[in-house]
């Protein structure tokens, strides 16, 4: 079987080139042919003239789908998986595999389909405005991307995606992280039954880091520095407990978050490769307190992949990743709230033994639900069952 990968890059290596890379490798175990349609915004958005293009470009972008045309024409695929259309393919792209016969897997990573910013929040807490009003021009009242041309922009391609029902009309199947999302898609219209669940899977590139000190030397944080990510919630938490330290690695995002940090938190930076293996074999636990729900954050496995658990917000999918069926693989907190973000801090920080229970959890869910041989086979029964059909 030929599967065609169809990606828009962001303009910064993310979370989500991460999956697709990973999906290439799914389909190459399973002994599929795999072959690429990537587009990236790379630098696009460093001027305004790149700006007004990818404006344009969101609401529909000719050359997008002239691209998926030709590939489908010269690939001749027998499943395409899509992932993020904005803006250089766009989901105008999905009608020439209607016009070919090719069925479409989509992969859901965020909450775009149903929300022009994707993430569901507002003003830094969760937000379904657009949900259930079925509105998107509220991004526009709200300016929910703090960019006038932005909000307006994603506002427009979500409406005219919608009105014209690329989506619904040349989709198959939709593969979303966690059964919270795909309820939020079935309480907006999609059809529940081209719907279904395959989490994200994680093995390790190589073997486990030693750790300097088994019970973990500081409370750990990887992803963006920035508010989304709940990291104003770490500092103001590390000023309360002076006593924890706590590092934080990841790239800035925002610069006026750093701006005076406290003694006991350090900035790694960006880590990769030994570095990152290390850093993460020694934290005792991991904080995600992320203002938004997220899909399925890959920080949560890698944890996972050294027996360390993770601290998250109680909404969005993060309650049953965490919840895990009733054995735990962490600690769930109300969202956006530093009080009780730091009692859960200070009670895994202070009992060392409770957070090993629940990291040991982790690791053996990680092996029994999210390890590649696992979520290969899902995509095994998914592809197989389509073409079938």
């Amino acid at each position: 079987m030929k599967i065609l990968l169809v990606h828009n890059d962001y303009g910064r290596y993310s979370g989500e080139e991460a999956v697709v890379d990973r999906m290439a490798e799914i389909f190459s175990g399973l002994g599929h042919e795999v072959v690429q349609l990537r587009a990236t915004t790379a630098g696009v958005r460093d001027t305004m003239a790149g700006k007004v293009r990818a404006f344009v470009a969101g609401i529909h972008c000719p050359s997008g789908v002239r691209a998926m045309r030709e590939a489908l024409r010269w690939e001749k695929p027998d499943v395409v998986n899509v992932h993020n259309l904005y803006p250089f393919i766009s989901p105008a792209a999905l009608r020439e595999c209607r016009r070919a016969g090719v069925p479409v897997i989509m992969t859901v990573h965020n909450y775009r389909l149903i929300c022009p910013t994707g993430l569901f929040m507002r003003e830094g807490a969760a937000c379904e405005e657009c949900l259930r009003r079925g509105d998107e021009w509220k991004c526009v009242r709200y300016n929910c991307e703090r960019s006038w041309l932005k909000s307006v922009a994603y506002a427009a391609r979500n409406f005219l995606a919608r009105r014209n029902r690329h989506y619904l009309d040349c989709v198959d199947r939709y593969v979303c992280l966690t059964h919270f999302h795909r309820n939020k898609l079935i309480e907006a219209g999609f059809p529940a039954e081209r719907i279904v669940v395959i989490p994200n899977s994680f093995d390790p590139d190589a073997p486990a880091a030693s750790s300097d000190s088994p019970q973990g030397e500081y409370v750990g944080f990887c992803g963006r520095i920035s508010r989304e990510k709940g990291v104003d919630l770490i500092l103001e938490v590390a000023r309360r407990n002076p006593d924890i330290p706590f590092r934080l690695a990841g790239s800035v995002r925002e610069p006026e978050l750093v701006g005076r940090v406290p003694e006991n938190v350090v900035l790694t930076g960006h880590l990769e490769g030994d570095e990152f293996r290390k850093f993460t074999a020694n934290a005792r636990f991991f904080l995600l307190p992320s203002r938004c729900y997220e899909g399925f954050p890959m920080a949560i496995l890698e944890a996972a992949a050294y027996s360390r658990p993770t601290i998250a917000p109680a909404h969005g999918g993060f309650k049953e990743i965490i919840e895990n069926g009733g054995e735990p693989i962490g600690l769930l907190f109300i969202p956006g709230d530093a009080d009780s973000l730091s009692a859960r801090v200070r009670t895994l920080w202070d009992n060392p033994r409770r957070a090993a229970e629940l990291g040991a959890r982790a690791a053996t869910a990680l092996r029994e639900k999210y390890s590649g041989s696992v979520v290969q086979k899902h995509w095994q029964n998914l592809t197989n069952s389509l073409l079938n059909h």
